[in-house]
């Protein structure tokens, strides 16, 4: 029976890693003749990513774990640029992931009865490491964990600077990206093409077209039209639809609460009427100010729905992290008796990982989820916070939608922006 190793490296924010992971857990059990190593990049911020990657590790006997010396993280102040950070901090990575990914190729190809290393999976994040691959003679495969609509955007951005030098502006026409039926406006672009990290985004999206392929976390049922376009474009690398992904315990695994504030939370959802509840939750990296906390408050209150809200704040502007934090008095940040007067109907708690509901968090993976609890439960609200999620969310639902009218909301400092 031949056999073949795959090298993974993801890259280290949730979103990316857990996602990367499930699609490994899926290959190896389609195939048992593969086996995978898993190259991991620390994150910049305090996470308990660590622990999970090494629980799924552990229950996986094929999938081997070689964790990548921290490199120095960038300067705090591009943080006000956070895909600008993601991308600095990763790329100061590259010589250490080369010394670890020459090492194992070499010690590999030492060893008698060693496996074939094939081909090597790359997040798209971490592009500029196709260098370092190449440098071995092995192929590289880009897995984006955003949606195919997204694909069609990174791979017409370097076409639209081409054309325009510049980050987009609100009063610009709309896009126009293969792949999209609609003109995309320039207001659903992703965060990062206009606070400062344009020039790091638009290097990423350059190279999309140098790899081997690319895994894409969705499938063609969702996004048939960006399907077409990508065998239409003789360009473009095949495009592989692998998903979408999800694991329903991985929120509780990257949960900060501990198992007796799990509990509560279950026996309280317990004591509710079926189909009752509100969850709001925003993904790993969703906050709020102290105004925006009142708001949602407010409306929460208003429309005498029982909630569960995982409550989180932006770190003061002083901090040395970059994730949101937990809240440690509540009566400091919410609206005057709003405790007392939702006693019973509502309770809140910190990070309880990114899971489903009807107020969902940014991010392919979570809108995924969503979608798959919308079949079953109802409703569904998507709060575009923050990264691609605005972008994301057009992109899907102009392909779920079916002209159906599927509404997609723009967070803007305190509400909602815009409707389409």
């Amino acid at each position: 029976m031949k056999r073949a190793e795959l090298v993974f490296i993801p890259a280290p924010g949730a979103g990316h890693l857990v996602a990367a992971l499930q699609f490994g857990k899926r290959l190896l059990q389609r195939d048992d003749r593969i086996s995978i190593t898993v190259l991991a990049i620390k994150s910049a911020a305090p996470s308990s990513l660590g622990s999970y990657t090494e629980s799924l590790v552990a229950s996986e006997s094929r999938i081997q774990l070689i964790d990548v010396p921290q490199a120095e993280l960038p300067p705090l102040e591009f943080a006000k640029s956070p895909a600008k950070f993601f991308i600095l901090n990763i790329e100061n990575h590259v010589p250490n992931v080369r010394e670890a990914l020459t090492n194992y190729v070499s010690s590999s190809h030492s060893k008698p009865d060693s496996v074939p290393i094939v081909g090597v999976v790359l997040d798209f994040f971490c592009v500029s490491m196709i260098d370092v691959v190449n440098e071995l003679n092995l192929p590289s495969y880009l897995f984006m964990t955003s949606n195919a609509g997204y694909l069609s955007l990174m791979f017409h951005f370097p076409a639209q600077d081409s054309r325009t030098g510049a980050p987009p502006k609100d009063s610009d026409p709309d896009w126009l990206v293969p792949g999209i039926v609609p003109p995309v406006p320039t207001t659903v672009l992703p965060v990062s093409m206009t606070d400062g990290s344009y020039s790091s985004y638009l290097g990423i999206a350059a190279r999309f077209r140098e790899a081997k392929g690319i895994i894409e976390n969705t499938c063609v049922e969702l996004e048939a039209h960006a399907f077409n376009s990508f065998s239409e474009d003789q360009t473009t690398p095949p495009v592989y639809p692998v998903g979408p992904m999800l694991d329903p315990n991985d929120g509780q695994a990257r949960s900060n609460l501990n198992q007796a504030q799990r509990d509560r939370i279950m026996s309280w959802l317990d004591d509710q009427p079926e189909e009752s509840v509100v969850f709001l939750c925003f993904g790993s990296l969703g906050s709020f100010s102290e105004a925006q906390v009142k708001e949602i408050a407010l409306g929460l209150e208003q429309s005498g729905q029982r909630f569960l809200w995982s409550l989180r704040l932006t770190p003061p502007k002083d901090s040395k992290t970059l994730t949101p934090i937990d809240c440690s008095n509540l009566e400091e940040v919410l609206p005057d008796g709003f405790l007392e007067r939702t006693r019973g109907k509502g309770l809140i708690c910190g990070w309880a990982g990114a899971a489903g509901g009807s107020l969902v968090p940014q991010g392919n993976r979570r809108l995924c989820v969503a979608l798959w609890v919308e079949l079953d439960l109802g409703e569904l609200v998507v709060w575009c916070a923050y990264c691609d999620m605005a972008y994301v969310c057009r992109a899907t639902a102009e392909c779920v939608s079916n002209g159906e009218g599927v509404g997609v909301g723009i967070g803007d400092e305190v509400g909602l922006q815009e409707r389409w």
